[in-house]
């Protein structure tokens, strides 16, 4: 798929499966990276729904687990506050979204530790990059996983299964998992919403791990990217804020890392209309 078939796709009634798209927005409200700070959220939710208005959507910009000290409740309330937003009128399932970050892929790939050729090294450099509040989030240990690991693919293969039956057996949060998109854009083609980044010199069908790794690419972005008037991403590395070009805004207040959550609210061509912060 070429570079601007893949963006009309993502644009089509039947959309993309890797990519959301937000219709007839008036304003789109992005929240940054929340990395299991439950208290905050459920702060900058009400926030939110106080100010939301009709034809708002909402966009999560991922890597909401991890880090934090109560993964599992910010999954909860999450998916209560989008049953709480879809149940305004005029709202349509698809009007909120959820983008796989970096620790989405992580956990993913956690899940699936029993192929990795060396899963000793793999769960230690997942473990390094703040996995464990999310196993533990599921009823795992490190030491039980370190065991594992040792002890090859069938020992592996158990314990996985058990954390992916813990997720299971915790309402929604499994199908939230698995209805994670890589990003989402406006049906008009002004935005587009991204996790981490995205390397501009690749189209967005062939981003891959770019959406949760690209940073360093992002910071390159000089103008519009395949035409869009504004590129927002929810994490910086710096945990700077909010910062903002011309072209591109990001949003990290270091939520999970001892800092606030901060969400802001953008017009249909990538004006800050409203900014919030918890801290």
């Amino acid at each position: 798929m070429s570079h601007t078939s893949a963006t009309e796709a993502a644009r089509s009634p039947d959309g993309d499966a890797k990519f959301a798209t937000l219709r007839h927005a008036r304003r789109v409200w992005a929240v940054a990276s929340i990395h299991g700070d439950a208290d905050r959220l459920a702060r900058l939710q009400d926030d939110i729904y106080d100010r939301f208005a009709p034809h708002d959507r909402l966009v999560y910009l991922g890597n909401w687990l991890g880090h934090g000290h109560d993964v599992r409740r910010t999954v909860d309330y999450m998916l209560a506050f989008r049953l709480a937003v879809l149940a305004l009128p005029g709202m349509e399932p698809w009007d909120v979204v959820f983008l796989r970050g970096a620790q989405e892929e992580m956990w993913q790939k956690l899940l699936q530790l029993q192929f990795a050729t060396a899963p000793v090294d793999v769960l230690s450099w997942l473990l390094q990059q703040g996995v464990e509040p999310t196993l533990r989030a599921y009823g795992g240990s490190v030491e039980e996983g370190n065991v594992a690991a040792r002890d090859g693919p069938v020992a592996l293969t158990r314990w996985t299964s058990g954390l992916r039956e813990a997720m299971n057996h915790t309402p929604g949060h499994a199908a939230l998992m698995s209805s994670l998109r890589h990003a989402a854009l406006t049906d008009d083609g002004n935005l587009l919403f991204v996790s981490a980044g995205l390397d501009p010199d690749r189209p967005l069908d062939a981003q891959g791990d770019a959406f949760w790794w690209g940073d360093h690419g992002f910071d390159s972005i000089a103008g519009p990217y395949d035409g869009f008037r504004m590129v927002v991403r929810g994490f910086i590395r710096s945990h700077d804020g909010i910062e903002a070009t011309p072209f591109t805004t990001s949003i990290d207040g270091g939520c999970g890392f001892g800092g606030s959550l901060m969400a802001v609210c953008f017009s249909p061509d990538g004006e800050i209309m409203e900014r919030l912060e918890v801290r």
